[in-house]
C-alpha cells in the first residue's frame, strides 16, 4: 500500500466496537433511562453478556489508554469489590428475573489485581443474579507479572474458560520505554499456572506502533509468542492520545513509526502469523483454524462487540463498574468514570450511569451493516434498507474505490483483502456521526492503521 492511500485514508477514525460510538454519548441517559430499560428486559433477551471493569493496576504502563488508577494498596481494590457487589444488587433489583448469561468478561485495568477470594466472591454474586449454565463462557484479562498459582485456581475453580494475557512487546528496549518489563520467562510462566490450573484456552494481546518499535520488535515478539500455543492472538495498533491519556506525553520524546511504517509493521506480523497458522479474523484478531472464532467467521456468526471480535451472539451488555458501557435494546448507558463517584453512588443506591444514548431505527440500521463490514468485509445493502438509502455514501465510495480500497458491484460493497487494514476507513463512511471530509472533528480518534 503506498504512501499516498495511507495519508488519505490512515486518518483518526473510531474502531467500531460499538455504534454510535462513546463520543456520542450524552448526559441526557441517566441513572432513570437504564433503570427503565432493565426493568423492560425479559427471557426473551436473553441470555445476555456480562462486562466487569477492574480499574487498578500496581504500576502505570505509559503506553495505556485504559481507565484505570495505581494503586500499591489493597484497601482501594477491597473497596471497590464491595461497590461491584452493591451495583450487582442494585441491577438486579430492576430484573423481573434472573437472565441466562452466555458470556462473562472481566477487563480493566488489571483484574488479576483482585485476591484470589475476591474474585471467586464476584463470580458467586453474579451466579446468585443470573442464571448460568454449562455453555458460560468467562473470560479474564491479566498481567501475567501479577499471576499467582493461587488466583489460577481461583480462576479456574470459578468457571473461567479463557484468559486474555498483555503481551504488547517481547523487547526489552520497547518493554522499558512503556514500562512494561515483562521477559519471556514470565508469560511462559502465566501459561503454564493456567494450563496447570484446567485453563487451556489462551489469547495473546501484542501491539505495534509501540515507541521505538521496527519491524524487526514486532516480528521477533510473534515469533516467541507463537511459541505459547495461543488460540489466539490480537494484534492493536498503538493509539497515541495523549489529549486523552495525558501519561502518554512522557512517550512524547521517543520515536514511534509514521502511518507508512505502522502499516509495515502489522502486515509483517500477520504474515508471520498466517505462517504459524492462524487464520486472520477482522481488522486486528488471529486465531488457530479450530478455535471457535476462526468457525464464527467462516458460518457468518462472527461478531464484534466492546471487547473486540467475538462469538458472543448477546444483544443485550450488562455493564459493572467505573466507565463500564452497557448496551441494551433501548440504548448505551455508561458509568461515572472516577472509581470514587461510582462508588458513592452505588453505596447511596443509585445507578451509577451518568451518559449514554437512545437508539432509533437508523442507528440500529447503521449499527448493523457497519458491524458486518467490520466481521465479514462484504455486505449486501439489500438487507439494510438497499441501495437507495445511501445515496451519499455511495458517492463518497466511488473515490475508494478508483484507489481499490472497496468494490461496489450491484449493492453488494466489499473491501478487497490487500485493503484490510483500512477497513475502518471504509466503514466510516456509513457512520452518520462522523463529520464528513473537509469539516472539522467532532471527536477525536485513533489511527486507522
Amino acid at each position: 500500500m503506498d504512501q499516498r492511500l495511507l495519508d488519505t485514508y490512515g486518518g483518526p477514525v473510531p474502531r467500531y466496537t460499538s455504534y454510535p460510538t462513546a463520543p456520542q454519548f450524552h448526559g441526557g441517559v441517566g441513572p432513570r433511562a437504564y433503570a427503565d430499560w432493565l426493568r423492560a428486559l425479559g427471557p426473551g433477551d436473553g441470555p445476555v453478556s456480562l462486562y466487569l471493569h477492574i480499574p487498578y493496576c500496581r504500576e502505570l504502563c505509559t503506553y495505556c489508554g485504559c481507565t484505570t488508577k495505581i494503586t500499591r494498596r489493597y484497601s482501594p481494590v477491597a473497596a471497590y469489590v464491595a461497590d461491584l457487589t452493591a451495583e450487582i444488587d442494585l441491577v438486579a433489583g430492576h430484573l423481573a428475573a434472573p437472565l441466562a448469561v452466555s458470556q462473562v468478561h472481566f477487563g480493566g485495568g488489571t483484574p488479576n489485581i483482585l485476591g484470589a477470594d475476591d474474585f471467586q466472591a464476584l463470580m458467586g454474586d453474579l451466579r446468585r443474579v443470573f442464571a448460568f449454565g454449562p455453555a458460560t463462557e468467562t473470560a479474564v484479562e491479566i498481567d501475567p507479572r501479577l499471576l499467582t498459582g493461587d488466583m489460577a485456581q481461583a480462576m479456574a475453580a470459578a468457571g473461567v474458560t479463557r484468559v486474555s494475557i498483555g503481551v504488547q512487546d517481547l523487547n526489552e528496549d520497547v518493554q522499558q520505554a512503556i514500562n512494561r518489563v515483562q521477559p519471556l520467562f514470565v508469560v511462559r510462566r502465566a501459561v503454564d499456572m493456567l494450563h496447570a490450573a484446567g485453563i487451556d484456552q489462551i489469547n495473546l494481546d501484542l501491539m505495534y506502533g509501540l515507541p521505538l518499535q521496527t519491524v524487526d520488535h514486532v516480528l521477533s515478539t510473534v515469533d516467541r509468542a507463537s511459541e505459547l500455543g495461543a488460540q489466539r492472538i490480537a494484534l492493536f495498533g498503538y493509539a497515541h492520545v495523549p489529549w486523552m491519556k495525558t501519561h502518554q506525553r512522557l512517550l512524547d520524546h521517543l520515536p514511534r513509526a509514521d502511518t507508512l511504517g505502522r502499516f509495515e509493521q502489522a502486515e509483517a506480523a500477520a504474515e508471520r502469523l498466517a505462517r504459524y497458522g492462524y487464520r486472520r479474523i477482522g481488522l486486528d484478531h488471529f486465531a488457530t483454524p479450530g478455535d471457535s472464532l476462526a468457525q464464527a467467521l467462516e458460518g457468518g456468526r462472527l461478531h464484534r462487540n466492546f471487547q473486540g471480535y467475538t462469538t458472543d451472539t448477546a444483544e443485550v451488555l450488562l455493564a459493572f463498574g467505573a466507565s463500564a458501557i452497557g448496551q441494551l435494546p433501548g440504548g448505551y448507558v455508561q458509568n461515572a468514570s472516577d472509581a470514587g463517584t461510582y462508588g458513592r453512588r452505588v453505596q447511596d443506591g443509585d445507578l451509577a450511569t451518568v451518559k449514554g444514548l437512545v437508539l432509533d431505527d437508523e442507528d440500529r440500521r447503521r449499527r448493523a451493516l457497519i458491524e458486518r463490514l467490520m466481521c465479514d468485509m462484504t455486505v449486501d445493502l439489500r438487507r439494510f434498507g438497499g441501495v437507495g438509502a445511501y445515496g451519499a455514501e455511495l458517492a463518497r465510495l466511488r473515490s475508494m474505490a478508483d484507489d481499490g480500497l472497496v468494490r461496489v458491484e450491484g449493492e453488494k460493497i466489499t473491501v478487497p483483502e490487500d485493503a484490510r487494514p483500512l477497513m475502518r476507513a471504509v466503514a466510516a463512511v456509513f457512520d452518520a456521526y462522523l463529520a464528513p471530509p473537509g469539516a472539522p472533528p467532532v471527536a477525536r480518534h485513533s489511527l486507522a492503521v
